[in-house]
């Protein structure tokens, strides 16, 4: 059975959905048994966001040759996806460490923390790079540990 890496930022409509799409098909191409899915802790905050994903992800995804068909709207966490999760990363720790004590306390401590910055602090094409360069980390870092559980 699949394990589940949940990527999480404040409104599961650019960083987030960024890294769960890149790391679906970077699983894909290196059949890792492993899948991803994202959520939003504030999606409440996001209230300039239109459509289903932002268009700064759908264009930095297609210009990596990767097609994306995103329908879902954004969905806000729950204590459920949490503990569903094998793994969860949060995108950036000064933001998201308060939201996760706010609204699902003690999660703050058990989750792994970039430090991607959103579009009022960071250009996209940045942030969108360093999240492709983390995604990429973490799926060799999988395939060395389930390397090292099958010896």
């Amino acid at each position: 059975m699949a394990r589940t890496v949940l990527f999480l930022c404040t409104g599961n409509y650019y960083r987030s959905r960024f890294a769960e799409t890149l790391f679906h098909h970077l699983a894909a191409e290196q059949a890792l048994d492993w899948s991803a899915t994202s959520r939003g802790l504030a999606i409440e905050l996001n209230g300039l966001n239109f459509g289903p994903v932002s268009p700064h992800t759908l264009q930095h995804l297609r210009s990596l040759g990767i097609d994306c068909d995103v329908q879902r709207t954004p969905v806000r966490c729950s204590e459920s996806d949490l503990c569903q999760a094998d793994l969860v990363i949060a995108v950036k720790e000064a933001e998201h460490r308060p939201l996760l004590q706010a609204r699902h306390a003690g999660w703050e401590g058990r989750v792994i923390y970039w430090h991607i910055h959103d579009v009022d602090g960071t250009a996209p094409d940045q942030a969108l790079s360093e999240i492709q360069s983390l995604v990429g980390d973490l799926v060799r870092q999988l395939i060395a540990d389930a390397a090292g559980a099958r010896r």
